[in-house]
C-alpha cells in the first residue's frame, strides 16, 4: 500500500453545531511515526459534545478539531527509525500519549491514565488541540500502534478503545468470578462493561436502562437479565458489584441502595463537574466501596486478546455511515429516539470490511 496524493478529507468540528468535511493536506510521517490509512471510526460521547456544545467537559474548542479517538486502519507509510511494523498491516491505536517528564508518586506506579498531562486523539484539552482519527489518513507515533490479531477486522479493531475502557472498569474490582453484577446504563460503554464482566467470569449480570433498544444490545452482549427503568421496574437489591455507567447524578442514590452492604460500586459514567443534589447516605451506613474508573492504561492489549479469543462486539454496532455523512451519523448517535448504540464511520476504502451504510 502506498500513500499517493497529497490531499485527504477529514471530519472537523469548527464550533457548536458546525461540523464540516474539510479538505486537508495529507500528513507525512516523521521519524518514529507511521502513516495510518484509517478505515473505521466509532462515534463517542465526547465527539457528540464537541459537535453540539463546542466543548467536552472542561475542554473547549479554540480552533477547528478533527474528531475521533476510536479508530483503526492499515499502515500506509513508515517513517524513519520505525521497526517491527509492516506496510498494509491492520492496526488500531492507543489514543493516549503522556506528555512531559513528571514522576508519578508510588501509589500511582504504572497508572499512566492518571498522568498530569496526557494528549488524547480528538481532544481540545490542550492548545494546540490534538486532532483525532476521523480522517482518511493520520500520522501516529509508532509506540501508539497496536497490530490487530488475525481474524479481527479493522471495524472490530476500532472498538478496542471503548472495550479497553470497559475492561479497565472491571479490573478495578479484584475478583469478579462467580459474583453478581449490575450494570446501570447500557449505552455503548455500559453494554461493553456487560461483555467485559462476562469475559472476566461474572456469575450473573443484570443490565438496567431507560431504553428498550439499549437493553436489547446489553442482552446481545451477555446480560442474563435486564431491568427496564422506564417501565417502572426497580433495580435489583443486595448486588455484590455495581457498575454505574449512565453518568446521571440522579442514578447515584438508587445504585447505592442497590449495592449490597459492604459491596462495591464502580463509577464508569462521567459525572458532571458541577454541584448536583445526590442522596449518598447509603455510602456510609452500608459501608460501600465507591471506586472511580477513568479511561484505561494498557487494557487495549487485553481488548485485542479478548477480540482474538471470540468476544463479539458486533451487536454493539447499530449504524454505519460513510465519511461524507458524518453530520448525519453524529445526529443519529446523539438522538435517544434513534435506537442507536455504536455508530460507525467508514473513513476509507482501503481494504475496508463490512463497508455499508445504514
Amino acid at each position: 500500500m502506498t500513500a499517493g496524493g497529497s490531499r485527504m478529507r477529514a471530519v472537523v468540528v469548527h464550533g457548536a453545531d458546525d461540523v464540516r468535511i474539510d479538505d486537508r493536506a495529507r500528513p507525512v510521517p516523521g521519524a518514529g511515526e507511521v502513516l495510518l490509512a484509517v478505515e473505521w471510526g466509532g462515534i463517542c460521547g465526547s465527539d457528540i459534545a464537541y459537535w453540539k456544545k463546542g466543548a467536552s467537559g472542561t475542554a473547549t474548542l479554540a480552533h477547528p478539531l478533527v474528531l475521533g479517538h476510536e479508530f483503526a486502519g492499515r499502515i500506509a507509510a513508515l517513517g524513519d527509525r520505525v521497526t517491527g511494523l509492516d506496510m498494509g498491516q491492520a492496526v488500531t491505536v492507543h489514543p493516549a500519549r503522556p506528555m512531559g517528564d513528571s514522576v508519578l508518586p508510588e501509589r500511582l506506579a504504572g497508572r499512566t491514565n492518571l498522568y498530569p498531562r496526557v494528549r488524547y486523539f480528538g481532544s481540545a484539552a490542550f492548545d494546540p488541540h490534538t486532532d483525532g482519527g476521523f480522517s482518511e489518513y493520520l500520522a501516529v507515533h509508532a509506540a501508539q500502534i497496536r497490530p490487530l490479531p488475525d481474524g479481527v477486522s479493522t471495524e472490530q479493531g476500532a472498538l478496542a478503545e471503548p472495550l479497553a475502557v470497559a475492561l479497565h472498569a472491571v479490573s478495578r474490582v479484584p475478583e469478579l468470578r462467580g459474583r453478581t453484577v449490575l450494570v446501570n446504563g447500557c449505552g455503548p460503554i455500559g453494554s461493553l462493561v456487560v461483555a467485559a464482566a462476562r469475559h472476566r467470569g461474572a456469575g450473573r449480570v443484570v443490565a438496567a436502562d431507560l431504553a428498550s433498544s439499549s437493553l436489547a444490545v446489553a442482552r446481545a452482549m451477555g446480560a442474563d437479565e435486564t431491568c427496564d427503568l422506564s417501565a417502572g421496574e426497580g433495580l435489583p437489591q443486595d448486588v455484590d458489584v455495581v457498575f454505574e455507567a449512565s453518568g446521571a447524578p440522579a442514578a447515584l442514590g438508587p445504585v447505592l441502595r442497590a449495592t449490597a452492604r459492604g459491596g462495591t460500586l464502580v463509577q464508569v459514567g462521567n459525572l458532571p463537574g458541577t454541584a448536583v443534589p445526590v442522596a449518598l447516605g447509603d455510602l456510609v451506613t452500608r459501608e460501600i466501596t465507591w471506586i472511580g474508573s477513568y479511561r484505561f492504561v494498557e487494557e487495549i492489549d487485553d481488548a485485542l486478546r479478548a477480540l482474538r479469543d471470540g468476544l463479539d462486539v458486533t451487536p454493539l454496532i447499530t449504524h454505519r455511515f460513510p465519511l461524507e455523512r458524518a453530520e448525519e451519523a453524529l445526529a443519529v448517535a446523539a438522538d435517544p429516539a434513534s435506537g442507536s448504540s455504536k455508530v460507525m464511520l467508514r473513513l476509507g476504502s482501503h481494504h475496508a470490511q463490512g463497508a455499508h451504510s445504514n
